[in-house]
């Protein structure tokens, strides 16, 4: 979202902003005004918005401010400056509970409910999880991004574990392991579809979608684009329209799990970004429809979960495993399946 108020950058420098967005456009990018580009690209704004930003000289491409009608065209880069900083650098401490699995001098897991934001962005200044933790932890270590404590983070409607730093030395030796690939982690999932394989492996780079600044998208392994990728999946059970699979992240980018089965054609059940809140599998019955949406109902989130996390603790080396039950709105969606799947005749079933 992009915040106007009581602008006066019209005659600031440009050595007075603060950088709150910057884009490259892509290689393909072909002639878009300004203004319809950055509507792509950033979450929760308004083309009014955006239009004002360009208005107060708010929006430079290639380091020289331009108006809304100007035309973006590939490998320009476009920034937003503003007179304050990113909202989401300022912490304040919320009294949110957590629920704590495991904490010792060093660190903490916790087990984070969908829904709740790991850290402060665009749109979510506070109720995150970055605000309980100052709330209920002084002092902190920052990691690379200026965040406290944490060492990897899921997405808002994934639920499961977080491992969080509570000494500088925990956050360089815990960073080092997920930057190594020592680290596990396995999430469980429903996702759209019979996936044919009991097992495999999907690799690809992952990086931001070429017109969709809220999605990833799949690149090729050996291009330039996006960073290396890989998920380990294997089949836990059919459900007819729909599979149970686990996953484990050899790697950590942005909506991994999501972006990769979605690549396969196995979009999480659910998934609104990337379509799976669409019947993407099964038939054109009325009942069919009715029974989906009651799924919906029921797991009105992507159906995805951060199960298993493990890590060799930094001071005693010791190997830690933590794991945690499947939370209820995906069991529940999962029985309903399970019900649905066994049923001889789908088309009399009485959801």
């Amino acid at each position: 979202m992009i915040d106007n108020t009581n602008s006066t950058e019209d005659n600031l420098d440009e050595d007075n902003l603060f950088e709150h967005y910057k884009f490259e456009a892509t290689k393909g990018q072909a002639p878009l005004r300004v203004d319809k580009y950055l509507m792509n690209m950033v979450e929760n704004a308004t083309r009014n918005k955006i239009q004002q930003a360009a208005t107060n000289g708010n929006i430079y491409v290639n380091d020289v401010p331009v108006k809304s009608n100007y035309k973006v065209k590939a490998f320009d880069v476009i920034r937003i400056l503003l007179a304050h900083p990113p909202f989401e650098n300022l912490i304040i401490a919320e009294d949110i509970p957590l629920d704590i699995v495991y904490e010792d001098d060093q660190l903490l897991v916790v087990n984070k409910p969908a829904g709740l934001v790991v850290h402060p962005g665009y749109g979510n200044y506070s109720g995150t999880l970055v605000n309980a933790l100052a709330f209920h932890f002084d002092n902190l270590p920052m990691n690379s991004s200026e965040r406290p404590g944490l060492v990897h983070r899921i997405d808002k409607d994934t639920s499961g574990l977080l491992v969080v730093a509570k000494t500088e030395y925990a956050m360089t030796y815990l960073a080092k392991q997920f930057a190594a690939k020592t680290s596990e982690r396995e999430y469980v999932g429903i996702v759209w579809g019979n996936v044919e394989e009991d097992e495999g492996i999907i690799e690809g780079n992952i990086g931001r979608h070429g017109t969709n600044r809220m999605q990833m998208a799949v690149y090729e392994t050996d291009g330039e684009t996006g960073k290396p990728a890989v998920t380990h999946y294997k089949v836990l059970e059919r459900l007819g329209y729909v599979t149970l699979v686990s996953c484990k992240l050899e790697t950590g980018r942005t909506h991994q799990i999501r972006v990769h089965m979605k690549h396969i054609g196995h979009t999480l059940f659910n998934d609104e970004r990337y379509g799976g809140n669409l019947i993407l599998k099964g038939t054109t019955f009325t009942k069919y429809k009715q029974f989906v949406d009651n799924c919906f109902k029921i797991l009105p989130r992507q159906a995805l979960h951060a199960k298993t996390l493990g890590f060799e603790h930094p001071i005693t080396k010791e190997f830690m495993r933590f794991e945690t039950e499947t939370p209820k709105d995906i069991q529940e969606c999962i029985e309903k399946w399970r019900v649905y799947s066994t049923a001889k005749n789908y088309d009399d079933l009485d959801d």
